[in-house]
């Protein structure tokens, strides 16, 4: 017999205890020990050298109880951690997630309406549709939440059911019955498992993706590029400017020029390898618009940058559209690409815009690239743009020219 607690002996006599239980139906001795080959309550006789648990792993009913008593409770202890992490998961971050929802679909109301008062008299009915697609969006979203809230005051309930049923097999159980509940408590300890922790999902996020429309975007840039208004005076700040470079006397035109200016005086500004320049305005909020003639050169890049561009050196950090600091519309022959961290991406146009409009929305993180001659948006980026960022510039044939 393998034993894993004191082997019963002949005249082994049981200590005082609990309550007489149940016999063994075969020796009529109380059911002290516990056979974990055959899984159940035996008697000493059993257990012993002539009986039907010989060499069969034994030890005490009452370790055994303890060792389950000691799983309940590790069990109970996991619940009310799982229990406190859903409470806290619905009482703060469901809110917010609530809040956050119908932020944006306040933001993304007001930037629908915006854009569309420009333009009210040629798309009423796209406006609508808009509005109906950011309502349906926000119900959604709203929807999800509430579904959320359903799901977790359920899995709350459920846990707290399964808890309260196993603290009553702990406080309320003798040894015996307590093995004897053994499968129910496997049960109950799978069924609180089988409930899994709150997880991140988009589906409970507004979706501001829904307020895109290619129709909107280009009917918006030709009413901020037609109106003066909606245009900024950009001139280029000299001291950004790279030796490579002519900067003309209203500092609207960069020429480039093959040989290195020896004229131009180092500064913690200036660019002092790639072509480049920053404008002398920079823009933290708000629409702003801008305009270049691109039309004698066939190499060039304008677009945005951050203040934080690194100017010296040769490097990928300081070559626009290669970092994380610039976003630009590039042109180099015929090839027409948008470039951000080094990503670029082919526009595939078929001839060369002889005037570039920019719209830089700091409310809606959107930057769009146009050409107002035919009315054709070329490329539109969403993303973050942090801190102040710089129209900028890069010129390698030529010259280009900011109109206005």
């Amino acid at each position: 017999m393998s034993a894993e607690g004191a082997e019963p002996g002949p005249g082994s006599r049981p200590g005082p205890g609990p309550e007489p239980g149940p016999l063994c139906p075969e020796h009529g001795q109380a059911l002290s020990w516990f056979c974990r080959s055959e899984r159940r309550p035996v008697c000493a006789a059993c257990a012993g050298l002539g009986g039907r648990c010989r060499g069969h792993r034994i030890r005490r009913a009452e370790e055994r109880a303890e060792e389950l008593r000691n799983k309940i409770v590790d069990q109970c202890e996991r619940l009310q951690l799982q229990s406190a992490a859903i409470t806290k998961y619905v009482a703060d971050v469901l809110p917010g997630k609530n809040q956050r929802a119908v932020s944006m679909a306040s933001a993304a109301r007001e930037l629908v309406i915006q854009r569309l008062s420009l333009v009210r008299s040629l798309c009423e009915s796209e406006e609508q549709r808009l509005l109906e697609q950011v309502h349906g969006e926000e119900e959604r979203a709203h929807q999800s939440i509430l579904t959320q809230r359903v799901h977790w005051a359920e899995a709350l309930q459920k846990l707290e059911t399964i808890r309260t049923s196993l603290v009553g097999m702990l406080t309320h159980l003798d040894d015996l019955q307590l093995i004897q509940k053994e499968q129910e408590i496997f049960e109950r300890t799978e069924e609180a498992e089988g409930i899994l922790d709150p997880q991140e999902s988009e589906m409970l996020n507004f979706n501001e993706k829904c307020t895109r429309s290619p129709l909107l975007t280009q009917l918006w840039a030709t009413a901020v590029l037609g109106s003066l208004s909606g245009t900024e005076d950009i001139r280029i700040d000299e001291r950004t400017v790279s030796p490579f470079l002519q900067l003309s006397d209203d500092r609207k035109t960069l020429t480039f020029r093959t040989k290195k200016s020896k004229a131009c005086a180092d500064g913690p500004e200036r660019f002092d390898h790639w072509p480049n320049a920053l404008a002398a305005t920079s823009f933290q909020n708000g629409l702003h618009a801008w305009m270049v003639n691109v039309q004698n050169s066939c190499a060039y890049k304008v677009g945005v940058a951050s203040g934080h561009l690194p100017r010296k050196g040769s490097g990928s950090d300081c070559r626009l559209g290669h970092n994380a600091f610039s976003w630009v519309f590039s042109r180099y022959d015929q090839e027409f690409r948008f470039s951000h961290n080094g990503q670029h991406e082919p526009l595939g146009l078929l001839w060369g815009p002889a005037q570039l409009g920019v719209l830089l929305d700091l409310q809606a993180q959107e930057l769009l690239f146009y050409e107002p001659a035919s009315g054709t948006v070329l490329y539109t980026h969403h993303g973050s743009f942090p801190g102040p960022v710089f129209p900028v510039f890069a010129v390698a044939d030529q010259t280009i020219s900011i109109v206005r």
